[in-house]
């Protein structure tokens, strides 16, 4: 291998221990976030410093800390430089090779995709991540890199990230800024070709504001990070990209600006172009305008061409249930940051740019919805589970007025997890046994059947190692936080009767919000107390989880339990583990026997903590919200309440604690606990093996990553190189017709309808009135509501042909007759084959 496809330590950033050309084979490894999903570098890392990997999971903060002798000592082991040179050809193996993408397209006319998000959990080494929406992202990135997917990230770089928690002695949650130095964390400087440090500019308000750019490795992809800590800048400036979700809505909009129009002109700055971008939430909306920006120079022409040029290839991803949770604008403040701007750069008012970001236009109140914005510049917008995807079209439907529900354009991937990154070496070799070592990377077909044939006994094997190593972790864990917090009476307690590794084991780790309720469990307290002191049939709990830092409400509920356990004593058996994180959720999800999730339907968009359990062995009871509302089935896990219960308003908050205590004691406990006389527990065991084939590969990151390549990725590629390409023809006449639509449907109206009913069949004969719309611009349809809540019955009309004039037109149909006539009325909506429909032209005309 030559030497050019290692690092030269004289490039990087910081100081390495070392000059030795042999240390940039270690930076490469270092610096390539794949070890972060395969571990074959572990034992490397910790034969530099054992105490220093175990603490920090850091390799390239362990090579640069290292000592000059450690390093050249270690480089002169035949075993050692054997290991190293074994591990790069690997790495060099599975980044060149060809992968599921390259073999199933290998004539695709993708050949970039930006992804775009406000967080990317790719490690805790990297800490630029809060919780769903960065795994998402993460696991996303990661899966891509696996299939071979061409996605580059764009993200920010946060100077302290999200903050760190501490639990003081009264249950209060404290909150810590750490700082994220760069020369310390997996990022190095992004340079142009020359080794210049490329450094980008953006407009804020009157300020021109100096942009930073970084580069992080992550197998066959990159994830390139902006930040506003430039010496150039204002010393108000620097700390724009201090915090992940600090601070109010000026700073919020400052850094939404960065990413989305600071992440555009980072690609172009580095002459990549892609196809396709996908925005992951509304965050990144402020992107479609600034490739619409470049649109108009390259094409000469208006905005709203360019934005009808682009708009195809832009996708849209909401995680949002509810309207409070997108981002919202004072039309101050969006005068302030973006009105010169929009005059400017985009050659257009603020008005018409805030229209873009509101339900009512015309509204000058109005605020400037993120959200609303993404979805106008978007070829496709989807949700994030199949019930999401449903209260999505909900939430959205304010854009389409007069659409039925099931129309509006809102489509649902559901979200799945990096498995790789989330099994232990355990599990892994589990997997690996029954499907292979590359088992993550393919279509994931033979997977079921597969995982079906493992015995009772490796299962068992497994879950009790998994549920040990957790104990341990809790212990050590526990005893660190103590010393931390100040608890004396905890220092009293012996570390070695904190939790029992033969003890079935509940954990609840996430966001401490209310609609997350993750005091369900405490509505009855001395209910809770039985199950936990049970003698026959104990039972211990987990726990862990931030509240946001202005959140009060979430802070009390972590408080109270801290104070549930403080005032029964409950420390053996029920533990909160402080400063949540991804490296405390990989403990979590690999050992505990149960993930218990309570949320308030439909608020979950997916919650993916519990998909992570799958891969382990580990086992779901949930509400039926987000993915666990089209996973479960009885065999696989269990579910608080059934569908008829999630109808109207749902259960009262006491019922469903009373259900939930209920399948504690009388289904889950005693399943566990069901022993035949060899000790194993086959009603459980069974359930294990269900779980892990029939959910992991269904809800793993591959199969969504390949299933937005499929659906979404090719498809938004094709169409904007058809329309980018044809806007001098084809794509100019289509956008023509679409500014006749918009300025003239008003005009249209109903003439003459007649019906009757012949035989078998209702039959219609509408007249309309076109004025200045041609009727090949248009769809007449007959339209009836499907009674069981599927899709509406269409049939499309036919046009009478001869008519002389084109204002004045005829159309006639006929449908069965098996539904009363009444249930039938006729509509106008446009027709084009080359939009996307109802998203960028939503018009309709009912019959009266």
């Amino acid at each position: 291998m030559e030497e050019d496809k290692y690092f030269n330590t004289q490039q990087l950033y910081g100081f390495l221990p070392s000059e030795n050309k042999e240390v940039g084979k270690l930076a490469t490894l270092a610096l390539d976030m794949r070890w972060s999903w395969n571990h074959a570098t572990d034992k490397l890392w910790r034969q530099l410093d054992p105490e220093l990997w175990d603490q920090t999971q850091n390799p390239w903060l362990v090579l640069q800390t290292v000592s000059r002798n450690r390093v050249e000592q270690l480089l002169k082991d035949p075993l050692f430089k054997e290991k190293l040179d074994a591990l790069l050809e690997k790495r060099e193996k599975a980044t060149n090779s060809s992968a599921w993408f390259q073999e199933k397209y290998p004539q695709s006319g993708l050949t970039h995709l930006a992804y775009f998000s406000m967080e990317f959990m790719l490690n805790e080494a990297l800490p630029i991540y809060v919780g769903g929406l960065g795994n998402v992202a993460g696991d996303q990135l990661k899966s891509a890199s696996d299939l071979g997917v061409p996605v580059t990230g764009i993200g920010l770089f946060y100077q302290q990230g999200y903050f760190r928690q501490e639990i003081d002695h009264d249950g209060n949650q404290k909150a810590i800024h750490a700082f994220n130095d760069p020369g310390q964390v997996p990022i190095i400087p992004l340079r142009k070709p020359d080794g210049e440090w490329l450094r980008i500019t953006v407009q804020l308000g009157g300020f021109s504001l100096w942009l930073r750019t970084w580069e992080v490795q992550a197998g066959r992809v990159k994830l390139f990070l902006l930040d506003s800590n430039d010496p150039a800048n204002l010393p108000v400036h620097r700390g724009i990209t201090n915090e992940l979700y600090g601070g109010g809505p000026e700073l919020r909009i400052k850094q939404e600006i960065i990413l989305g129009i600071g992440g555009w002109k980072l690609l172009a700055e580095m002459d990549l172009k892609p196809e396709v971008c996908h925005l992951n939430e509304g965050h990144s909306g402020f992107v479609v305008l600034a490739r619409a920006a470049e649109i108009m120079k390259e094409k000469r022409c208006s905005f709203e061409e360019a934005l009808f040029i682009s708009r195809p290839g832009n996708l849209f991803t909401t995680h949002t249930a509810v309207p409070a949770g997108f981002d919202h604008f004072h039309p101050h403040l969006m005068e302030n940051m973006l009105g010169q701007y929009a005059r400017d750069v985009l050659g257009i008012g603020l008005e018409r740019l805030m229209a873009l970001g509101r339900q009512n236009p015309g509204n000058s109140e109005e605020y400037f919805n993120m959200a609303f914005l993404a979805l106008r510049g978007c070829g496709a917008v989807n949700g994030v589970s199949q019930l999401h995807g449903i209260v999505s079209r909900e939430l959205f439907s304010c854009l389409f007025p007069r659409w039925p529900l099931n129309e509006i354009p809102i489509g649902h991937v559901t979200n799945g997890v990096h498995m790789p990154t989330w099994d232990n070496e355990f599990s892994d070799k589990i997997w690996t046994n029954a499907c292979g070592k590359d088992r993550w990377r393919g279509d994931l077909a033979d997977m079921e059947p597969a995982m079906c044939q493992l015995s009772d006994e490796a299962l068992w094997d497994l879950r009790s190692i998994c549920r040990e190593n957790l104990v341990h972790f809790i212990r050590s864990r526990f005893e660190r936080q103590s010393r931390l917090g100040g608890r004396r009476n905890h220092l009293n307690l012996k570390i070695e009767d904190i939790f029992d590794p033969h003890v079935l084991t509940l954990g609840f780790a996430r966001r401490f919000v209310s609609y997350k309720r993750p005091n369900l469990l405490l509505w009855d307290k001395k209910r809770l107390m039985h199950l936990l002191n049970h003698k026959s049939f104990p039972l211990q709990l987990v726990l862990a989880g931030k509240a946001g830092p202005g959140d009060e409400t979430g802070k009390a509920l972590i408080k109270e339990w801290i104070q549930f356990i403080e005032e029964n004593s409950l420390h053996q058996k029920v533990v909160f583990l402080s400063d949540y994180d991804m490296g405390i959720t990989e403990q979590l999800v690999s050992g505990v026997d149960v993930w218990m999730n309570t949320p308030k339907r439909p608020w979950e968009a997916c919650g993916t903590s519990g998909m992570k359990v799958l891969v382990n062995g580990g086992l779901n009871l949930s509400t039926l919200d987000g993915w666990w509302a089209e996973a479960f089935s009885p065999e696989v896990g269990w579910a608080i309440g059934n569908a008829a219960d999630t109808k109207d308003n749902g259960l009262s908050e006491e019922r469903e604690a009373e259900l939930l205590y209920d399948m504690l004691e009388y289904q889950v406990i005693p399943e566990f606990y069901e022993r035949k006389p060899d000790g194993l527990p086959l009603r459980w065991l069974e359930r294990i093996r269900k779980s892990m084939s029939r959910l992991a590969p269904v809800f793993s990151a591959n199969r969504t990553v390949r299933e937005y390549t499929d659906n979404y990725y090719l498809p938004a590629a094709q169409q904007y190189l058809e329309r980018s390409a044809g806007i001098t023809g084809k794509g100019r006449e289509i956008f023509e017709i679409q500014q006749q639509i918009r300025q003239h449907w008003d005009k249209i109206s109903f003439g003459d309808i007649q019906t009757e009913t012949k035989g078998e069949f209702h039959v219609f004969r509408v007249s309309l009135v076109l004025e200045e719309i041609h009727p090949e611009w248009v769809s007449v349809e007959i339209f009836a509501e499907n009674g069981n809540g599927g899709m509406p019955e269409k049939i499309k009309m036919e046009r009478v042909e001869n008519m002389d004039d084109h204002r004045h037109q005829v159309y006639t149909g006929k449908v069965p007759a098996n539904r009363p006539l009444s249930h039938f009325t006729i509509r106008v909506i446009p027709f084009f084959k080359e939009l996307a429909l109802p998203l960028e032209s939503s018009y309709i005309l009912w019959q009266r």
